[in-house]
């Protein structure tokens, strides 16, 4: 009776553990909006904030009936979703974990689809969010998460029964391939098909500056993100009360306190190193960069944030802000148009996080995360840590799976929203701002130039409907 009321007592702790991060991770939906809102102008303010709460309602629905499935579907029983439980598929392998677990990757899957919001912002006609959230949401990002994160996916570190991709399968803990990268990917898809914004670049092909509107905004959403990126990287460990047999006193609580050591270092550091390289390059400081630079830091931990010594983390963050730097610039040369550098920031950061976990992987934190601490365990680890390429590989076929399978399913979608005039707004509503002419008014007050833009915009409505009878 004692050992049964203690394993109650575990798993119930277990469970409460993960929906406590779930929440976390919820929060950060708040995060993006806040984000999102803050960097466009104020006359899309309303709609990008109508889009963040689409990309959440619909992504619930979505993964609920079948992101879940496709996800972690793996055996004949059904469970308590209807996803799983059409597909014949069963979702976790216990069945007490169902709901805390189904929450905790919930929460995972609407973040995607804000990540590719933020690409195609101010231009976008507002039925193509409803359809691609519901397809990234529903089946693109479930395919990725179920090759690195289902015991029977072929890229998991853990694969149930069958062979590891040389020898060690790909080390994504939190996601910086299979969440991070998929939007990002998803986004730079989506700005290629519909183009720069109107006046985003001048007849010569030189940047022309189109701020955000308020840098609160922005800032408090760095935070929000920043605050759910705990529940993001140290929740993934699921279960907390995990001893590791080779350290008697050590198990996943020690491992989640260095995880989220390591996502504070990252992100710190990479903030930094953005505030004094933006600082070089444009001869001010500025609040904007170091809040996409230390979003970049976090992004790319994600995958390593609990494998890695936190001195290693210092080093993800001092690079990815460089790289993070550097693809914008590069950015601006190719005409390439995101308002929230979503794919550079999400995708580059996001691909060099694998990277980085098969560069600096240490072998106790692996054998720990992915072997629960058995004593004598060996895992491939870090190439520069000794630990050879095997994981690295694996890691740069995550890069390249992730990449292609996102391109040859998103790439297509946007393309026939389109050719079917669905995915776009006309040039005179976007510069008449979306707010006005899609959803009513603006988001703030009025302001002195609303009446001559509303009155532009009436007499574009009327002309394009012709005298009425």
């Amino acid at each position: 009776m004692a050992a049964t009321w203690e394993a109650s007592v575990t798993e119930s702790i277990n469970a409460v553990y993960l929906l406590f991060s779930a929440y976390l991770v919820f929060i950060m939906q708040l995060g993006f909006a806040m984000l999102c809102a803050g960097s466009v102008r104020a006359k899309n303010a309303m709609n990008i904030m109508l889009t963040n709460v689409v990309d959440a309602v619909v992504g619930t629905i979505s993964y609920y009936l079948f992101g879940f499935a496709f996800a972690f579907g793996a055996g004949s029983r059904s469970n308590p979703f209807i996803g799983t439980a059409f597909f014949g598929l069963q979702g976790v392998p216990n069945e007490s974990y169902d709901y805390s677990y189904f929450l905790y990757q919930w929460a995972f899957a609407i973040a995607v689809a804000g990540i590719t919001s933020g690409s195609i912002a101010e231009r976008t006609q507002f039925g193509a969010y409803l359809v691609f959230s519901f397809l990234l949401t529903g089946f693109v990002y479930p395919v990725a998460a179920h090759w690195v994160w289902s015991p029977a996916g072929w890229l998991n570190p853990v694969a149930a029964g069958g062979a590891l991709l040389f020898g060690s399968g790909a080390i994504d803990f939190a996601g910086s391939g299979v969440v991070h990268l998929v939007g990002g990917v998803a986004g730079l898809w989506g700005s290629v098909v519909e183009g720069p914004r109107v006046g985003r670049f001048d007849a010569f092909g030189r940047p022309v500056a189109m701020r955000g509107h308020n840098a609160t905004l922005v800032v408090l959403g760095t935070f929000l993100l920043w605050f759910g990126w705990f529940g993001f990287n140290p929740g993934s460990f699921s279960k907390i009360l995990v001893p590791y047999p080779d350290a008697p006193h050590q198990g996943n609580w020690t491992g989640v306190g260095r995880t989220a050591v390591a996502t504070a270092l990252a992100g710190s550091t990479a903030g930094l190193v953005t505030l004094f390289g933006r600082r070089m390059l444009v001869g001010h400081w500025d609040a904007l960069d170091v809040c996409n630079g230390l979003l970049g830091g976090l992004v790319a931990v994600t995958s390593g944030c609990a494998v890695v010594e936190p001195w290693a983390a210092i080093v993800c963050g001092f690079v990815a802000a460089w790289v993070l730097i550097g693809l914008n610039a590069l950015a601006l040369k190719l005409r390439f148009d995101d308002p929230l550098e979503a794919a550079q920031l999400h995708g580059g950061c996001g691909a060099w996080g694998l990277i980085f976990t098969g560069l600096f992987a240490k072998e106790e934190f692996v054998v720990q995360a992915y072997e629960s601490g058995e004593v004598g365990a060996r895992r491939p680890f870090g190439l520069l840590m000794g630990g050879g390429w095997g994981l690295l590989g694996a890691q740069v076929v995550e890069v390249a799976a992730v990449a292609a399978w996102v391109s040859v399913t998103m790439g297509p979608l946007f393309y026939l929203l389109r050719k079917l005039r669905l995915l776009r707004i006309s040039a005179e509503e976007e510069i008449a701002g979306l707010d006005i002419s899609r959803h009513g008014g603006y988001a703030y007050a009025a302001h002195p130039d609303d009446n001559h833009r509303y009155g532009l915009y009436s007499e574009y409505v009327r002309i394009q409907d012709g005298p009425r009878s």
